[in-house]
């Protein structure tokens, strides 16, 4: 079950951790951020591979939980904005160029990766 939204404790190795309810970055588990889980305030990538629970799973969430996990993600976002000093403007502007030209940019990085 869930419970409430947290970040996570961080591994300092970066070990991959499928399912669970403590660490950042993890993936298919609970209440932590991460990916393919459950409850999580917001979704952070460690770069592992995705466990994703079903979304039977995810819509069992209660309202109080998906609703402090958008508060606190929320809280994470204009935090980072201002941390590199971006206003929500700037961010939805960003973020319309940026989708616009996202899958031309992954080519790119494809190729680019290939050629190293």
């Amino acid at each position: 079950d869930v419970s409430s939204p947290k970040h996570g404790k961080v591994d300092p190795d970066n070990m991959p951790h499928v399912g669970g309810n403590t660490w950042a970055g993890g993936t298919g588990g609970r209440d932590t951020a991460g990916l393919g889980g459950k409850g999580g305030p917001y979704r952070l990538d460690a770069g592992h591979k995705v466990y994703q629970v079903s979304q039977a799973e995810k819509d069992a969430v209660p309202e109080e939980v998906k609703r402090a996990a958008r508060e606190m993600g929320e809280k994470a976002f204009k935090q980072r904005l201002k941390e590199i000093q971006m206003s929500e403007y700037d961010a939805s502007t960003y973020e319309r160029f940026s989708g616009a030209v996202r899958r031309q940019v992954q080519s790119l990085r494809i190729i680019l990766d290939n050629l190293q």
